[in-house]
């Protein structure tokens, strides 16, 4: 692999960092709503899946 001097590798750089494209305000916006209304979802769905897996120990302890 040959070696690229640090110049080079700065003009590089800086040609791959002109190439990259941002998101909009309205894009970032709609993705952190989107991410918290998941959030939320996922913490209420694993909150079920916690309590019925408890109330099933409980149950199969209060057998013994």
């Amino acid at each position: 692999m040959a070696k690229t001097s640090p110049t080079e590798f700065f003009n590089q750089v800086k040609a791959e960092a002109r190439k990259v494209v941002w998101p909009t305000r309205q894009e970032t916006t709609t993705t952190a709503i989107f991410v918290a209304l998941m959030m939320v979802l996922l913490s209420v769905f694993f909150l079920g899946v916690d309590s019925l897996f408890g109330f099933a120990v409980r149950m199969l302890l209060s057998l013994a």
